[in-house]
């Protein structure tokens, strides 16, 4: 019994002292970004990047829920595209997402307000820069974490690379047809 307590003892010590470090070592932004070659011109994927509709044919979150509702605002592909969504599945949740800057055949910037399950705002930009016939696409995201998400970061790593690497695979599939 004495073993089994000593063992339990050093877990927790171990994620104590963790969670000291995270804190302390992690900054208050978080960035990720992802990028991949694709072997079609800027032009054709800037084509499923464009507009908020374009990129919810690829947004790997989309498929987190088939019944989830979808409202679009403001005109497509330009400053002020909008899309609302809302899910009863916790993995999805509930926020908008807005472009906030375009630069056609280059950059989409956008901002995204997330309301459910966590509230919180984020912004995240898609580079478009070509590689001889081919397009480099640069997927990124940043956000301001609260200190008790700094623990989280490396799954939170894990999920991201696993999101991205999916909608990045799906946009390649669309734009390499």
């Amino acid at each position: 019994m004495k073993t089994i307590l000593k063992i339990i003892g050093g877990i927790i010590l171990l994620f104590v002292v963790y969670a000291i470090i995270a804190v302390l070592t992690f900054g208050k932004v978080y960035h990720y970004e992802k990028s991949v070659v694709m072997n079609a011109p800027k032009e054709k994927v800037w084509q499923q990047i464009s507009s908020m509709k374009s990129f919810n044919q690829w947004n790997p979150w989309m498929k987190l829920d088939k019944n989830m509702k979808i409202n679009y605002s403001g005109i497509s592909g330009q400053v002020g595209d909008k899309y609302c969504w809302d899910s009863k599945n916790d993995d999805a949740g509930a926020g908008c997402q807005e472009i906030k800057e375009i630069i056609p055949n280059e950059k989409q910037k956008t901002e995204m307000i997330f309301k459910r399950p966590f509230e919180g705002q984020a912004i995240s930009d898609i580079v478009l820069t070509s590689e001889g016939n081919s397009t480099k696409v640069t997927w990124s995201m940043d956000t301001e974490q609260e200190t008790w998400m700094k623990i989280m970061r490396p799954m939170m790593d894990y999920q991201m690379n696993k999101s991205y690497e999916e909608g990045l695979n799906n946009l390649k599939a669309l734009v390499e047809k």
